[in-house]
């Protein structure tokens, strides 16, 4: 017999009669009869169902008139609670029939969100992980100390100012066909001043000269360029240190500074380190209006080919066919073009923009550093994993330092929170304190000068502000004790008018102080505390220039000068 048509996906539960025919009709339900005697169950009256008004829904058809046998069981709350079902699937539980969001249970979403979370911090672990494993390896072969000291974070060595110096050494070991590569061609030294947050940069020139203390292949005096070589030339860590600390005295000396510090890089430290940035910006600033120009590197534009063309040299170092051609201002550097750059002293047979030569250099040289600074601390590159492993990979490579690892974190935090410009770079040309690049202006292996002028720029004393004019009177009988004073004064940064012998004429029971204007009040505690006399307010027993505001006449000279009298 076939099977009726179903109504919202259900069949009626009996063959006879349509589905609702008891709901819809008034008329109830006929009784069954009684069971007969014969039968073992138990007649039963059932109850006459009352006439029930059918509820008000929507019957949608089914997509497809598929019919299904539904269990004879099915009792009309079954039938009802279905039809309700599938209006709620069907329509939603919202009028017009609008579809339902579906939202995750609060608990699920829980634990969506911790499962990502966790992931990321997988991913974050790892980036880090490796950037450790990295800086360690690095930090093994670039400085001193166990690989625990990083996260320790010490403040660095002062000297007597309250300043950490810092000697920068540059080789050209790993620059193939570079002629005298073992040579230091740059030099410089870094003062830094950790409260204040401040520092001064000063290149030495590399042609400067001056007595070694030692034998080397020049002798025992020449450009000092030679003497790092001059140590030693092992191989060896240990030798490498020797080379620094040696180092770190012979350039203190000339300075008239106490160096802490000391770091050897060559030039790739500074190609490796430019190429991981993506390059820097360094603003050149020349007298020439054209900018800067050094042919001597216009090899590089050739491709290869020592006969290559003008048409080729241009194409390859555009628009003139130089590598190093840069006008006024603002310049954007790759890794080749920073390093050559940093050699550049207008050498060439065609240059302009670098008449100063190597002072001109190492001002590019200062300016350089201070780009690479800028760039590596800067957020864009602070956060690329790339850039930073390929700056800890150039470090490691080709550096080498007296740092221990425990001050590595001040030294980072330093150089973050120190502004460029709170950075003073020093031109021993430009202030006359040079006459050339060989020898100073007070003389060959005169470096008194150079050493006043040193302390005044660095020193934050107040006897160093005041900036007294002394004259020093020697009335020991014991020869150079004045000069001596003089020098030593001076490099607490007071002025230096003369330097002579006392007047004869007059007995002298102690050192005694004469000052002459009431203006330098520091500069008078220090000269009593130094001479151990008091300061008088009475003429001196010589006539010395108006612009003098001591007058210094020394019996017994101080412990410092005493042990390094000579005469």
């Amino acid at each position: 017999m076939a099977k009726r048509p179903s109504i919202d996906g259900f069949v009626p539960r009996r063959p006879s009669g349509m589905m609702g025919e008891y709901h819809i009709d008034a008329t109830p339900r006929r009784p069954r009869p009684a069971p007969s005697a014969q039968s073992p169950r138990i007649a039963r009256e059932r109850p006459v169902t009352p006439p029930i008004e059918p509820p008000r829904r929507r019957i949608i058809e089914a997509p497809s008139p598929v019919q299904l046998t539904a269990p004879q069981g099915l009792s009309r709350r079954d039938v009802d609670e279905s039809l309700q079902q599938i209006d709620a699937d069907v329509n939603g539980p919202e009028r017009g029939g609008r579809q339902r969001k579906k939202y995750a249970a609060p608990g699920k979403r829980k634990k969506i969100i911790k499962r990502v979370l966790i992931v990321l911090l997988i991913i974050v672990l790892g980036m880090g992980g490796y950037v450790v494993v990295k800086t360690l390896a690095a930090g093994k072969s670039a400085f001193k100390g166990d690989l625990l000291g990083l996260v320790q974070r010490k403040d660095l060595k002062m000297d007597a100012n309250g300043r950490s110096n810092i000697l920068i050494l540059g080789t050209s070991e790993d620059d193939k066909g570079h002629e005298a590569s073992y040579l230091t061609d740059s030099i410089m030294v870094l003062s830094v001043d950790q409260k204040a947050k401040n520092a001064y940069m000063v290149s030495i020139p590399r042609d400067l000269e001056a007595k070694y203390g030692l034998a080397c292949a020049s002798g025992y005096a020449g450009k000092v360029n030679v003497y790092f070589s001059c140590v030693n030339s092992d191989e060896t860590d240990a030798a490498e240190q020797e080379r620094q600390t040696a180092s770190r005295q012979f350039f203190g000396d000339i300075l008239g500074l106490d160096i802490q510090y000391s770091v050897h890089v060559n030039y790739s430290v500074m190609r490796d380190v430019v190429a991981a940035l993506g390059g820097i910006t360094v603003t050149i600033e020349s007298q020439d209006p054209r900018g800067q120009m050094d042919s001597n590197f216009d090899w590089k534009c050739k491709g290869g080919n020592a006969y290559a063309s003008l048409a080729t040299m241009k194409k390859n170092c555009p628009p003139s066919g130089h590598f190093i051609d840069y006008p006024n201002g603002p310049v954007n550097l790759d890794a080749e073009h920073a390093l050559y750059l940093a050699q550049a002293r207008g050498h060439g047979d065609e240059t302009y923009g670098l008449a100063r030569s190597n002072f001109d250099r190492e001002q590019n040289q200062q300016k350089i550093i201070k780009a690479i600074k800028d760039k590596a601390l800067s957020t864009g590159t602070l956060t690329n994993l790339g850039k930073v492993t390929g700056i800890i990979d150039a470090l490691g490579k080709n550096l080498r330092t007296n740092f221990d690892t425990s001050e590595l974190r001040t030294v980072m935090s330093l150089a973050q929170d120190m502004p460029n410009s709170s950075i003073v770079g020093l031109d021993l040309e430009a202030d006359g304190i040079m006459l050339g690049t060989a020898q100073p202006a007070a003389g060959q292996y005169e470096f008194s000068d150079l050493r006043v002028y040193i302390h005044k720029k660095l020193n934050n004393s107040p006897v160093a502000r005041e900036g007294a004019h002394v004259v020093v009177l020697n009335a020991s009988g014991v020869g150079g004790v004045a000069k001596t004073e003089g020098d030593m004064l001076a490099e607490l940064g007071m002025e230096i008018d003369s330097v002579n012998n006392a007047p004869d004429t007059q007995t002298y029971s102690g050192n005694m102080i004469y000052q002459l204007h009431a203006t330098k009040p520091e500069t008078a505690k220090k000269l009593e505390s130094l001479y151990g006399a008091k300061v008088l307010t009475t003429p001196p027993p010589i006539s010395v220039a108006e612009t003098a505001d001591f007058v210094v006449i020394v019996l017994k000279p101080t412990e410092t000068t005493a042990a390094t009298s000579d005469q």
